[in-house]
């Protein structure tokens, strides 16, 4: 709940739409969706998605996981305030795909879509890991058959991992953006693959924010 309005609100300001103006457009009065954004009262998974179609966001869905309990803890100890869990969904790309998307347009256009709980500032699509260029032998290690959350909205630093592309090249790339002496570079975790410099052949195209294991 508290990330669907976190969602709603910043998307709100971007667009400079009021409280008064979503609220007509979803035929409501404002003071409905005042409840909801100030967590007064909850809205049905139904009227999260409305909002979420209205602000443009037609691409996120709000959904319903269903999980096990936890065995080991007892009937009456559940915690009894969270009734769901939002989770945004995004589509699934593949790694040509992907550079073929231009600024002006997002790839919901995708066939699958896998779920997540983070909520995206940009246009985010999910990969699926090819080799094992990012498998370290040790420390942080993001395995072939992995799949990784890119946001293109989120600013590449050093240290973030990254999906690039070459101008050389028709696919994208995976790899830890890295600056050395002044310079950066794309640098792999496995040590037996070689680093390249990053230079103005090669352009970000998103920041890796998850790394999930899907089986």
């Amino acid at each position: 709940m508290d990330k669907w309005i976190a969602l709603v609100k910043a998307n709100m300001k971007d667009r400079k739409i009021t409280q008064d103006q979503l609220a007509e457009r979803l035929g409501m009065s404002q003071g409905g969706i005042g409840h909801w954004l100030n967590k007064r009262r909850e809205p049905s998974i139904a009227d999260m998605n409305r909002v979420m179609e209205e602000l443009g966001l037609g691409g996120l869905e709000v959904a319903l996981v269903v999980r096990e309990k936890n065995a080991e803890m007892a009937e009456d100890e559940l915690p009894q305030t969270e009734h769901y869990n939002p989770y945004f969904r995004y589509p699934v790309s593949d790694w040509k795909g992907v550079c073929e998307v231009q600024e002006e347009r997002t790839p919901y256009g995708a066939a699958r879509f896998e779920l997540s709980d983070y909520h995206a500032r940009g246009a985010a699509f999910w990969l699926r890991v090819a080799g094992d260029a990012m498998t370290a032998p040790s420390g942080p290690s993001i395995s072939e058959g992995m799949m990784i959350l890119v946001d293109p909205a989120i600013k590449a630093e050093p240290g973030k991992l990254v999906v690039a592309q070459w101008a050389f090249s028709p696919q994208a790339t995976f790899r830890k953006l890295m600056e050395e002496s002044g310079q950066l570079y794309l640098v792999p975790l496995n040590p037996t693959y070689p680093k390249m410099l990053f230079s103005a052949e090669c352009r970000i195209i998103g920041v890796v924010v998850q790394a999930v294991a899907k089986f």
